[in-house]
């Protein structure tokens, strides 16, 4: 497989700096237009500004690109025929010419086949609520099983079974902490509520972790540092427990199922809180990339040592 890398990514790894890879979906199909691309610019810089280099992750043409200029960014931001490419979907993606933005599975596997260690996304995907009737796991989860990449993410999205997510994740051996808290958070929310089993809370600390797992050997699994959206701009917990109910009673009334669950009860979710939740995902994306960047020099400086 050939990997398209940016200059800057190029240069930064074959000198020992620092580099995060970001998602695309977020930007193809996770905000709305024009906002999506001035935030995909917007977390560039702040990654940049953080001593790190930005490697954003998508398939153009059929190449896997790790890191984009400034028209790549554009084109994944505003071509509705961007695709939505998890890591199953690589291969036919590649042998179709096909240009799509990356998930979670999709960008860890990339970033990790050219060398990116820190990945900075916003919620992990997770285990479907009723999933012992649907059996509905996304694929992220199984991705970060056998992925050697430290993810920083806002927990994993409210609208999935939290405690069976983190139940899977132990199943598969995949390491979750807490960055500064003792439950794991709730994506739109700062705390789900569910206790994590560690915390740390400086990127030293997980920095430590991942030379430990390296140190270890044994399956390359990935180090999920669960980083909570700050208090005071989390969706209201009242407002997102009533607009949640009210989206899924509204999914199962309307037959959603499969794959159209999660976008439905997402944009459920935006629409009738005025956007609050659709500004509570940015912000917690914002401090998942600053932290990812600290992570990534402080690894980066590290390394050797």
């Amino acid at each position: 497989m050939t990997l398209a890398l940016a200059d800057e990514v190029r240069d930064a790894m074959a000198h020992g700096r620092p580099v995060v890879a970001l998602e695309s979906t977020l930007i193809a199909h996770g905000l709305p237009r024009p906002r999506n691309l001035e935030v995909a610019a917007e977390l560039e810089d702040s990654v940049r500004a953080a001593g790190a280099v930005p490697a954003t992750v998508a398939v153009l043409d059929g190449r896997p690109h790790i890191g984009l200029d400034k028209a790549q960014l554009e084109r994944i931001a505003t071509d509705g025929s961007v695709r939505k490419l998890g890591n199953r979907d690589l291969a036919p993606a590649m042998a179709d010419g096909a240009s799509g933005a990356t998930t979670v599975s999709g960008t860890a596997f990339l970033a990790a086949r050219a060398g990116v260690r820190v990945f900075a996304t916003g919620g992990l995907g997770g285990v479907h609520r009723d999933w012992t009737r649907v059996q509905d796991e996304s694929a992220d989860l199984r991705m970060l099983a056998r992925t050697r990449i430290t993810v920083v993410c806002a927990g994993v999205k409210s609208i999935l079974d939290v405690p069976a997510t983190l139940q899977r994740l132990e199943t598969l051996g995949v390491g979750v902490v807490g960055y500064g808290t003792e439950t794991f958070p709730g994506f739109y929310l700062s705390s789900s509520g569910v206790p994590v089993d560690w915390t740390v809370y400086e990127p030293r600390s997980v920095a430590a972790a991942m030379r430990a797992q390296d140190g270890l050997g044994g399956p390359d699994t990935a180090l999920v540092v669960a980083n909570p959206v700050p208090e005071n701009e989390q969706l209201a917990p009242e407002l997102h427990d009533r607009v949640l109910a009210e989206a899924l009673a509204a999914c199962r009334r309307d037959g959603v199922s499969g794959q159209a669950v999660t976008p439905y009860l997402l944009d459920y979710l935006v629409r009738h809180t005025d956007g609050a939740a659709l500004e509570a995902n940015i912000a917690a994306v914002r401090g998942n990339v600053r932290l990812a960047a600290r992570i990534a020099a402080v690894w980066t400086a590290t390394a050797h040592t």
